[in-house]
């Protein structure tokens, strides 16, 4: 663009002169252009500089910039009246014809005068149609007037179509999504959290979507839908947090709360439809102190990848496939999106929890916030998409965080599901349906578990018990190495879409076995060819306690494990996770039986909480690990990790009692908090170092005996009856 110079400005105030045009250089135009695409505001010192690159003087740039922006300006206002005008002569033409027609109605047929009541069908479907979708705006609009707190109109202007409101736009196409107001809501939190919650809905950040016609119809009633639904789902979680009996009954286990469905049902309309046929339910309710701040917890929850990270063990895959609002202010107060989860328990007897759900945070006062999720696919349904098979569904379920003057939060978790009970193995039923596997006890108990650790990482005081010799950079490449090894065995014991295993179906393979195999090229974590991953779980009449002291015994590892020569092992490194002793990454080091053999590492990471307990294990090469422990990279390090997944086998024996000591069988004495244990075994091994070669029995044989003898050593170890 050619632009004139700060002295034709000066030139303008003395008529009598004639004014002296001074043309930039193309090559000055073109340096002007580039910052300006950058920069249309540049500051006095950018303005300094492009001019002595340039060798103008400073208010020539100065000027340049602001023609430039008046053209730009002008440009956009004639191209917006453009599209204005012609929108208008549109809508001026359709509203001529629509006139002329009502004056001179005739009949579609012959094309003589109308007779009234002698209307086509077609009229008669588009007057149905008209009346469904007036019907349709009225109810979005009573929504956006709850949202804004004030009334929202349907009916246009007769002199021309309705302008979209600042703060909700309900045009076609553009999808706008509510700012939604201040609107006071004051729901008293009962027991669990002193005063009440009062608080505003937040604005949302308005969001265009280039879509149009039906499509976007379409989608902005989704998006209406989706907010109607999340509203609710808040309302429900919170009065299920703040309410006690009758809609939960204190049980005799353990304190354990139980809902009470019946008054479940006369109190929520349910807010997703009916419950399934073949599902069935299950509910529950936990508070637990967390030493994590409530901002910091509701990030965790709206991110993703934080989420996963802070329940690995839980989840084995998620994603945020949609984000319908961001927040208000930079917050996440208000913030809506469409998420994926893959929720698992760590038992090739239980299947993958898939999961399309919104989750709504809101905050309800100053250091109370709420978090809840809500599966959809009746929404989906109802849109014309098409179904799906679900084995789960979510029913409201979150939590509600309160800051404490410590430096703890106070967290109320809810999680209520229905799901196919007829995919489930019986082993685990009553696990599953007491609330032990999904529920909220496990949702706290990991919360707390992984906050404690880290607490405990992030304070400058190394525990007395960890070796002084390891670094703070060779402690973090540890850490990192057993995260990536415990995420690996998860995936290696549940059939999740993480890693892409081939499920086999071998005769000579126990029925309870779950054998499944990968191929790994070019993947610096693990070594290349077949691996191959079996897993199976079996209940034991021993304490989880019990059953986890002795896994996690680095001096009892030969009772057990093949891979320690029958030999001693000894610990040359651990770093604490939490003040449980239970809670550590060790280093462990298999002495050599003979001068033939060669000693061995083993990086082993073992963690406990009152939801169960977790032993993982994997040999390491010993050149690679001092590497890591000097700060090196742990990326690098090839690892194929197998261990024990450990969970009570119910709640208590008194709902569960058999006669023939099986699962769920009384305790002698009834000390025991359960009558036994669920423990997975699983194991990776790479069963050929080329990825062409092909599975041969014999391989998979090896493996279900590995399985089959490890677990009768456990067995005999700890005189359990076979």
């Amino acid at each position: 663009m050619d632009g004139a110079s700060g002295d034709d400005q000066d030139a303008a105030d003395k008529p009598p002169r004639k004014k002296r045009y001074h043309r930039h250089t193309p090559q000055q135009i073109q340096e002007l252009e580039a910052l300006f695409k950058e920069c249309p505001h540049p500051d006095e010192k950018q303005r300094l500089e492009l001019s002595r690159r340039l060798c103008l003087e400073t208010r020539q740039v100065k000027f340049w910039f602001q023609n430039r922006r008046t053209q730009m300006k002008t440009q956009l206002e004639r191209h917006e009246n453009s599209l204005l005008r012609q929108d208008n002569d549109k809508l001026r033409a359709e509203n001529m014809s629509i006139r002329d027609a009502m004056r001179n109605p005739s009949c579609s047929n012959c094309g003589g005068p109308a007779i009234i009541g002698d209307i086509s069908l077609e009229e008669q479907h588009l007057r149905i149609e008209n009346a469904r979708l007036k019907d349709e705006l009225d109810r979005v609009c009573a929504l956006a007037g709850k949202f804004l707190g004030r009334p929202i109109s349907s009916l246009a202007s007769s002199h021309g179509p309705p302008m979209p409101n600042s703060s909700l736009e309900l045009a076609v196409g553009s999808n706008g999504f509510a700012g939604l107001s201040t609107m006071a809501t004051t729901l008293p939190l009962g027991p669990h959290f002193e005063g009440g919650i009062s608080g505003a809905l937040p604005m949302v950040t308005q969001t265009r979507l280039a879509t149009a016609g039906v499509t976007g119809i379409d989608r902005s009633l989704e998006r209406s839908m989706f907010l109607e639904l999340a509203l609710a789902a808040m309302d429900e979680l919170v009065k299920m947090v703040q309410t006690d009996e009758p809609l939960w009954i204190g049980s005799f286990e353990g304190g354990r709360e139980i809902l009470n469905h019946e008054e479940y049902l006369r109190t929520f309309t349910p807010c997703i439809g009916m419950k399934p046929s073949g599902f069935v339910s299950e509910a529950s309710r936990e508070t637990g102190m967390v030493i994590i701040n409530s901002l910091a917890l509701v990030e965790t929850l709206m991110d993703s990848n934080r989420w996963a990270e802070m329940f690995p063990c839980m989840i084995a895959r998620t994603s945020t496939t949609d984000v319908i609002a961001s927040g208000m202010g930079g917050t996440r107060n208000g913030s809506l999106q469409l998420m994926h989860a893959e929720l698992q328990v760590l038992s090739p007897l239980v299947p993958v929890r898939e999961v399309n759900f919104l989750r709504f945070c809101k905050q309800h006062a100053e250091g109370v916030w709420a978090v809840v999720d809500v599966s959809i696919d009746t929404i989906r349904e109802t849109s014309g998409a098409p179904p799906t098979y679900v084995n789960c569904r979510r029913l409201p379920s979150g939590f509600v965080v309160q800051d404490m003057p410590n430096g703890y939060s106070k967290v109320t978790w809810v999680e209520h599901a229905e799901y196919d009970e007829r995919q489930l193995h019986q082993l685990y039923r009553p696990v599953i349906s007491s609330g032990m596997g999904f529920g909220a006890q496990r949702w706290i108990a990991t919360l707390q578990r992984q906050c404690e650790c880290l607490a405990i990482l992030l304070s400058s005081n190394v525990p007395s018990r960890d070796h002084t010799a390891i670094t703070t950079s060779g402690r973090r490449s540890m850490l990192k190495l057993a995260q990536r090894m415990t995420d690996n065995f998860c995936a290696g014991v549940c059939a999740s879409t993480v890693h892409k295993w081939n499920k086999l179906n071998a005769g000579n393979v126990d029925e309870d076995v779950r054998v499944m195999t990968r191929k790994r090229v070019n993947d610096p974590g693990e070594p290349p060819g077949i691996v191959l991953s079996a897993a199976t779980s079996v209940w034991l009449p021993v304490s989880p306690q019990r059953l986890f002291d002795f896994l996690r015994n680095e001096r009892l590892r030969s009772e057990w494990d093949i891979l320690s020569n029958g030999g001693p092992m000894q610990e040359m490194a651990h770093i604490a996770k939490g003040q449980d002793h239970g809670n550590c990454v060790s280093l462990l080091r298999a002495s050599a039986m003979n001068a033939n053999q060669s000693s061995m590492l083993i990086l082993q990471e073992t963690c406990m909480d009152a939801a169960g307990s977790l032993v993982v294990y994997a040999p390491v090469d010993t050149p690679a690990m001092h590497v890591v422990m000097n700060g090196g990279d742990s990326a690098y390090v090839a690892l194929l990790p197998s261990g024990f997944a450990i969970v009570p086998d119910g709640p208590g024996s008194s709902d569960h009692q058999t006669t023939n000591g099986g699962p769920n069988a009384n305790n002698v004495g009834g000390q025991e908090r359960v009558s036994g244990s669920l423990l997975t075994v699983a194991f990776q091994i790479l069963v050929n170092s080329l990825p062409t070669a092909k599975l041969t029995v014999e391989s998979v044989e090896t493996v279900n005996n590995l399985i089959s003898c490890t677990v009768q050593k456990i067995k005999a170890a700890l005189q359990c009856e076979s």
